[in-house]
């Protein structure tokens, strides 16, 4: 490392390139720079080295017996350079990174992602569990897909479904549920960090929340659908966190009603760059799964 300390990367790509094009004139066409400052680079650097890489004759620059292994060992290193930038390169246009809360991560797209590989084999997922919004043009995320109203400026936003509630509770709770009203007599399993709220179902049928029963409380919604799982009450759903454990028998929605919170699914990606293709891909995969989901849930 001391060595390399001593010269400049300029001056090496300068050397290599006179080396092995042949001359002054084709290696500063090459790296697009003048004669000058070809032959400036290659004399410090045979400065720096305190040898010469090449002898100068009528007929131009003429590599020494050094310079001839020098010559040979820099195109080499170079070209595995190159070859390390292209294996980068590779494999970041073949990695995807998508940014999910951690909730819908684990609890609808995880299930799925075998679905997406078998479509697309060449893309590798790279999850990033995270509900901040983030930039695309300053991370290296590629698609956050956020719960919202949409109103995020700066980004492209590609709607993706709208986000229901209802209640959903185990099947042996559930025979004790035949109107909305029995609600007020079973317990409630609440969501202590959500912003969503029971009135928004309860509101059509004109039960207040204050009317519900008290219940166990958690801090993370996941939490609460395993709780509900359990037994221990009915909790306050929607479609991607419940999906599953529908389809599984190990919840059941009591009553057919939905209630619409206003906001939505969305696929967040930088508004300053052009949807790459494995981005297109994804999205496109996304959006068609959660039609199915939406299906499931008329």
């Amino acid at each position: 490392m001391k060595e390399l300390n001593r010269v400049h990367m300029n001056g090496l790509r300068a050397t290599e390139a006179v080396g092995r094009v042949g001359g002054l004139q084709a290696a500063a066409d090459e790296l697009g720079v003048t004669v000058g400052a070809v032959s400036q680079h290659v004399a410090r650097l045979e400065a720096a080295l305190g040898r010469l890489v090449f002898v100068r004759t009528s007929r131009g620059l003429v590599a020494t017996e050094f310079g001839r292994t020098f010559l040979a060992r820099l195109t080499s290193g170079f070209a595995e350079l190159e070859g390390a930038l292209k294996s980068a390169r590779h494999d970041r246009a073949n990695i995807l990174t998508v940014s999910v809360a951690p909730v819908l991560a684990s609890k609808w797209l995880v299930r799925r992602l075998a679905r997406f590989s078998a479509l697309h084999p060449d893309i590798t997922l790279r999850l990033d569990a995270s509900v901040t919004l983030v930039d695309p043009d300053a991370s290296d995320v590629d698609v956050a897909i956020r719960v919202g109203d949409g109103n995020w400026p700066g980004v492209t936003k590609t709607f993706l479904l709208p986000q229901d509630v209802f209640p959903v509770c185990a099947p042996a709770l559930a025979k004790r549920l035949r109107v909305p009203l029995d609600l007020t007599n079973a317990p409630i399993i609440r969501d202590a960090n959500s912003t969503l709220k029971w009135s928004t179902w309860l509101a059509p049928f004109g039960i207040n929340e204050d009317q519900l029963a008290d219940g166990h409380s958690f801090t993370d919604a996941a939490l609460c659908l395993d709780a509900a799982i359990a037994g221990q009450g009915v909790m306050l759903a929607w479609q991607t966190l419940a999906q599953y454990a529908i389809g599984a028998g190990q919840l059941v929605a009591p009553f057919p009603q939905r209630a619409a919170t206003g906001l939505g699914y969305w696929a967040v990606t930088s508004s300053s760059q052009a949807l790459a293709r494995k981005t297109r891909a994804f999205i496109t995969w996304l959006k068609a799964e959660l039609d199915e989901t939406r299906l499931a849930f008329p």
